[in-house]
């Protein structure tokens, strides 16, 4: 290495590394996601050497994800460019792509180490790779690298990263904690854009009105459905009842919405004329509309992570605990799901993710018992559909106002 450059620390390599193939804008839709191991959360990467706001910057949201026998420093799901994968694609599924990161230490760079660990994550993934400086990298590593089918990426002190040795995208099928990724990536992802609203009939309508004659935020506007036609169009897209996208086109859970409505009241029109029987209606909506509230419950049981949430609690209520507090019930979701609940309930900003994990990814429970760290679209208006459709006993409530250790989340109707 000349004497003129200037070490490149792992953090700094996975960086670069992130920003090339997981860009924050890209020319398509393609689903998207991407975690950096807890590790590279904290404020130095070795004693004596802190980590540049920056870089934790560029690599939140940050979660410890297992995949094959250990923790990928990068983990994410993209479809990435043909010069970057021997296939672009496996069947109709964005590859999950797992990344080890070696950087300058004083023993210098262990790059097959990396290379192996690498390897290791194939167990899963769909397709790994050894990013380090470009210097380190030999020939040895690259035969070792195309031997295993290891992608080998070289990474320049300026940010620049070649492509010197590209890999075959293998078909595993993954783990629960790279199904989460698959979540969040997909179209379904909690984010802090995805529900905007807090009742399920906002979202039954918007399908009705799409399918309706007419302009779908007039008729929606017109018949009382909601004002927030924006916020309703995304829930709807988030609950599968509505393609993603500026066509909005009705998916086959969308068109069941349409059925249902034609067979209890001839047309959809006359379906959505019902629904100003529950503007600004506070009441639990099964119980009002016991119809349409069971509807909702079917919708809502599409969503992944209903079931989950309903399995666990089942499970709370007959071991130990008929009334968990949201507390309670994380901690324990994270014990069997880690990777889920963290992406499920917890706010994916860089100085969130610290607080509450360790550099190991345990839970800080002290953490937890701080509302404002909690996703919005989960604690607040998820929940508060899921009491809406008879499934849980309490509405939600949003993060500035949340009592954690105080917030229940129970069942409404046990087995």
């Amino acid at each position: 290495m000349s004497s003129a450059a200037r070490p490149l620390s792992e953090p700094q390599v996975l960086a670069h590394t992130k920003r090339r193939l997981f860009p924050s804008q890209t020319d398509d839709d393609s689903p998207a996601y991407v975690v950096a191991d807890t590790q590279f959360s904290q404020a130095e990467w070795l004693p004596g050497h802190p980590v540049d706001p920056d870089v934790r910057d560029c690599l939140a949201p940050f979660n410890h994800v297992r995949i094959g026998g250990g923790y990928p420093d990068l983990v994410g799901v993209r479809t990435l460019e043909s010069d970057l994968l021997a296939v672009d694609r496996l069947g109709d599924e964005p590859p999950l792509i797992a990344i080890e990161a070696k950087g300058e230490t004083s023993g210098g760079v262990d790059t097959q180490r990396g290379i192996v660990q690498a390897y290791d994550r194939l167990h899963e993934a769909n397709a790994a790779y050894l990013a380090a400086p470009a210097t380190a990298i030999s020939e040895t590593d690259r035969t070792l690298a195309r031997e295993l089918n290891v992608g080998v990426l070289g990474v320049a002190e300026s940010g620049t990263v070649d492509i010197l040795e590209v890999p075959r995208v293998v078909g595993n099928r993954t783990s629960s904690e790279a199904t989460a990724l698959r979540f969040q990536a997909g179209a379904q992802g909690v984010t802090d854009a995805s529900f905007g609203l807090n009742h399920p009939k906002n979202y039954l309508g918007y399908p009705l009105a799409q399918y309706a004659d007419g302009d779908t935020e007039t008729l929606l506007s017109a018949y009382k459905v909601v004002g927030a036609a924006d916020d309703a169009r995304r829930g709807a897209a988030f609950l599968g009842l509505i393609e993603p996208g500026p066509a909005s086109e009705l998916t086959s859970l969308g068109q069941e919405v349409v059925r249902f409505a034609t067979a209890q009241y001839g047309s959809v029109e006359a379906a959505l004329a019902e629904f100003e029987n529950w503007y600004r209606s506070s009441k639990r909506f099964v119980d009002v509309a016991p119809a349409w509230g069971r509807l909702a419950r079917r919708v809502l049981f599409e969503y992944p992570a209903t079931e989950l949430l309903v399995t666990e609690l089942q499970t709370m209520h007959d071991d130990w605990s008929p009334e968990p507090s949201l507390v309670d019930l994380v901690v324990h979701m994270h014990e069997l799901h880690p990777t889920f609940t963290v992406e499920l309930f917890v706010r994916g900003d860089e100085a969130v993710r610290r607080r509450v994990l360790t550099e190991d990814g345990d839970l800080q429970r002290s953490a937890l018992e701080d509302g404002t760290v909690y996703h919005s679209p989960t604690v607040f208006q998820l929940k508060a559909m899921l009491y809406h459709a008879g499934i849980l006993t309490a509405r939600g409530a949003e993060p500035h106002r949340l009592e954690p250790t105080e917030d229940v989340w129970a069942l409404r109707e046990v087995v």
